[in-house]
């Protein structure tokens, strides 16, 4: 069992990093009041992220949380305490 949680735990610092690398390299958002005034509504950009680099980024950190938080779940548990 503790090698299984060595493997986990590396795994989860490995996640952890990507997440924070990912996140630091994502645009901020222009929404929000002042989105709205300056014209920030939808346009062939915004209608299309999925298929843009910052979508994939965005799909990236949806799943690499998802895999950050079973993570944590799994290494909490009774079993490897």
């Amino acid at each position: 069992m503790a090698a299984l949680k060595v493997v986990l735990a590396i795994l989860f610092i490995v996640v952890s990093i990507a997440v924070i690398g990912i996140v630091l390299v994502q645009e901020g958002e222009s929404g929000g009041l002042a989105g709205s005034i300056s014209g920030g509504g939808e346009t062939f950009w915004s209608k299309n992220k999925d298929r843009s680099a910052e979508g994939k980024l965005e799909k990236a950190t949806k799943y690499l949380v998802i895999v950050f938080m079973v993570l944590a779940l799994v290494l909490n548990l009774p079993i490897f305490g």
